[in-house]
């Protein structure tokens, strides 16, 4: 093998090995405009796109002990690593792009927690609320309890005091006349 080409399987399993999860997507419909606002739009979260050759993937991916079937790879190939993202939200970052754009990019598969998915998988995984969105979800399951304890004890406090007032009220020198 040549040296770039090997200086490139290096940098793509590399890239596999220090990610983890990435996203395999074919881009045939992708003009040189729109894929650099995506590549921006990617690394504006915290990932990174990288185009390579099929047989680099295929030879990149066995290396890192990952492996892909060649023939659920229809024309040209990419990948979009999460690197310090979220992976769910790069993965929603691709779907809603391609819907952006009409469909210029297909999600063929991709690698979560060491298990590949196939497109239809991730695209599941993409609907699914990111780690933010699911903190807050967590957090608000645990504040109604106390808010609504809080809300009782705001009412039995103010009960208290409207009686009191409704005692008042009746027992002074104006409402005895």
């Amino acid at each position: 093998m040549r040296q770039d080409k090997q200086l490139l399987l290096d940098e793509v399993k590399g890239q596999i090995d220090d990610s983890g999860t990435f996203v395999i997507m074919s881009y045939s419909k992708l003009t040189a405009n729109t894929a650099n606002s995506f590549r921006r739009g990617v690394q504006k979260l915290g990932g990174g796109v990288e185009v390579v050759r099929k047989r680099v993937l295929m030879k990149a991916a066995e290396a890192a002990g990952v492996q892909l079937n060649l023939a659920d790879m229809p024309g040209h190939i990419g990948l979009v690593f999460a690197r310090q993202a979220d992976p769910i939200t790069v993965t929603k970052y691709v779907f809603d792009f391609s819907k952006s754009e009409g469909n210029a990019l297909a999600v063929v598969g991709g690698r979560f927690e060491g298990k590949l998915y196939t497109g239809a998988d991730v695209e599941k995984l993409s609907k699914l609320p990111s780690k933010d969105e699911m903190r807050a979800q967590f957090l608000s399951v645990l504040e109604a309890p106390m808010s609504q304890t809080l809300a009782v004890m705001e009412a039995v406090m103010s009960s208290v005091i409207y009686c009191l007032d409704n005692k008042v009220k009746l027992e002074s020198p104006e409402n005895k006349e």
